[in-house]
């Protein structure tokens, strides 16, 4: 079975989407099978893996596998991604429409934020992780992610609502991992995202996030760079993007797979 990873914050634009995709392209270069699960009904990190729904011929997506609430049935909706790179046949996709939103209306059905752990059960056995690109909550469709995975991977930005949503995050692994069945989930890491070296308040914030989080910030922090908004924006993989910095950032991802798969091996 795969090592499960759930990547949240409790704040919407901080990163966890272009941190899951970029972590996925950076393990598959590693030569790892990585099954990206995209748990926000957005469907972004879909989009950007190059998939596209068809609706002359329907997908099945990654909400109806909880919905259908049986054993393994995740490994019907698994598909491959819409990348041209050589490293693009060991990344699949569980992917997301806006009906996933539909799930949140099950939420106090008995037993339903197990129903993702049920649709996993075989079905990412022949990978050697899976990424749960979770919305920016800590409600039903984030439970889900949270009650599927091993480890939780918290991603933030150094500003002070997604730092003090960030903590809110940590808190409820505490707290309420029990609550979901899971009991032995535990952080495995913090990455910090977006980070401007020229403003003096991103310098203030992420200091502030290593004093609270310790040993569990993975350096080193992702710059905030306009060649990574343009591989999301045009679904590309980096290895593909154009531009001075995609080095840089290439690098950055390279070098945070490193510590992935050492805080976390398969």
């Amino acid at each position: 079975m795969a090592k499960r990873v759930a990547i949240v914050n409790n704040k919407g634009g901080v990163g966890k989407t272009t941190t899951t995709i970029r972590l996925a392209e950076a393990l598959a270069k590693e030569g790892r099978r990585v099954l990206v699960v995209d748990l926000d009904p957005q469907g972004n990190a879909s989009r950007r893996l190059g998939w596209t729904y068809n609706p002359e011929a329907p997908q099945l997506t990654i909400s109806e596998a909880i919905q259908r609430d049986a054993d393994g049935v995740a490994s019907l909706v698994v598909q491959p991604i819409g990348w041209d790179a050589p490293y693009a046949d060991r990344i699949r996709l569980c992917p997301a429409r806006l009906e996933l939103e539909n799930r949140m209306s099950e939420a106090g059905v008995v037993g339903a934020h197990r129903r993702l752990v049920r649709a996993l059960q075989g079905a990412d056995d022949g990978f050697d992780y899976t990424l749960l690109d979770c919305p920016p909550s800590l409600f039903h469709l984030a439970q889900l992610g949270l009650a599927a995975a091993d480890v939780a991977l918290i991603v933030t930005e150094p500003e002070y609502d997604a730092y003090e949503a960030a903590i809110r995050v940590r808190d409820f692994i505490a707290h309420r991992a029990a609550d979901l069945g899971n009991p032995a989930l535990t952080l495995a890491g913090v990455i910090v995202n977006a980070l401007q070296a020229n403003l003096g308040s991103h310098g203030f914030q992420r200091d502030g996030i290593r004093e609270t989080f310790g040993d569990l910030v993975w350096d080193p922090a992702v710059p905030r760079r306009s060649a990574v908004i343009d591989a999301d924006e045009s679904a590309l993989p980096l290895s593909a993007a154009q531009g001075g910095k995609v080095p840089e950032v290439r690098a950055v991802y390279e070098l945070l797979a490193q510590r992935f798969l050492k805080e976390i091996p398969a």
